[in-house]
């Protein structure tokens, strides 16, 4: 989905079933007064985009699985010299 239609909001009214058509395969862009209003996408492009929403969670509230997961990784290499940043801090 790379490429975009772009289209105004009056000639997305007059053709409606041809811009569904198109956003099935493509982003199709709505403008009103030449600016992106709304942008319209297949309903199989917008639940790939859903399931990979971000999920916030208060660090009292983190579930068991994901806290273990987070004290099991490790800091890239390229990262060490940010340790001597933190006086105390020992790994």
């Amino acid at each position: 989905m790379s490429q975009m239609i772009r289209v105004s909001s009056t000639e997305f009214g007059k053709e409606v079933g041809r811009y569904q058509d198109a956003a099935l395969s493509q982003p199709v862009v709505v403008t009103r007064n030449g600016r992106d209003r709304t942008v319209m996408i297949s309903a199989e492009e917008y639940q790939r985009l859903k399931r990979r929403d971000r999920q916030v969670f208060v660090a009292g509230e983190l579930p068991d699985e994901i806290a273990e997961a987070v004290g099991r990784s490790e800091m890239g290499a390229r990262h060490a010299p940010l340790d001597d940043l933190i006086k105390d801090w020992k790994p």
